[in-house]
Order: structure tokens, then sequence, then C-alpha cells
């Protein structure tokens, strides 16, 4: 890397943003299309969110859980499991993705998105941000 690169790598600010996968009885990964209008529209990801000013990143995962799929979920059934880290260009994202196999209530798209369970094996079928694709290897090593 040269010099200038280095430096615009310590300018871009920092984003710190939280997902789960969630696992259900067969196994499956829950995963969302984020809905037109936002950002990277029409791209799979797995569930969470910005982490905000003063929250943890549990606290911010189970705020994001209610707000975009009406379930509740535990600080104790969160398990922290693998993070990406990914530079985009005008931000880098630092992303934890912890795994839960229990949570409370139905669950339901809140925020216009589209929802699918898939094996892991079959999540690289999907389109997903850049910062997303590291993690699935890790997923299908744990689930197979």
């Amino acid at each position: 890397m040269m010099t200038g690169e280095i430096e615009n790598q310590a300018a871009k600010r920092l984003v710190l943003v939280v997902a789960a996968a969630l696992i259900d009885a067969d196994d499956r990964v829950l995963i969302a299309r984020r809905p037109p209008g936002k950002p990277m529209a029409g791209l799979w990801e797995f569930p969470g969110g910005k982490v905000g000013p003063g929250e943890t990143p549990e606290d911010a995962l189970i705020r994001e859980l209610r707000e975009e799929l009406a379930i509740e979920v535990c600080d104790d059934c969160l398990a922290p499991y693998v993070f990406a880290s990914h530079s985009y260009d005008d931000f880098h994202l630092l992303m934890p993705l912890y795994i839960t196999r229990r949570w409370d209530g139905e669950i339901e798209a809140r925020e216009g998105q589209e929802l699918k369970w898939v094996r892991a094996v079959r999540l690289a079928d999907y389109p997903m941000p850049e910062a997303d694709l590291p993690l699935l290897p890790w997923l299908r090593d744990l689930l197979g």
C-alpha cells in the first residue's frame, strides 16, 4: 500500500453494524432482502443494523430484531460467532455476527423487506453486500 492509500484508509469513518444469523429447527438461516429506496436495495442480508450511541452491540441487535422482525431475543440467547471488516468507498464497516436459535414471537417483515429461510450451503446463491460475503463460509462450516 502506498502512503496516500494508508491516509485514505485512516480518514474513513468507522461504522459499527450488528447482525444476527437466526437459525431455525431445520438449520436454515433467515435472510432479508433490502427494500427499494434503501441503500443496496435488492441485496440480501442478515437482520440487524447500526449500533446507536450508548448501545452495546447486543442491545442494538435486540432492538433491531424487535423493530425489523417483531421478535424478542434475550441477551443470553445471542452467541457472538464471527465478524466482518470491510472497507467501502466512504466508510469502513465492522460487523459482528451473532447466532441465535431462540426467540419469542412470530417473525414478520415490518420494514417492507422480503424474508427467506435458506440452507447455509445455498447462501452464496443470493446477492449480498460485499461485507457479508466473508461470513458465508463460517456459516457453511457451522451448519454444513
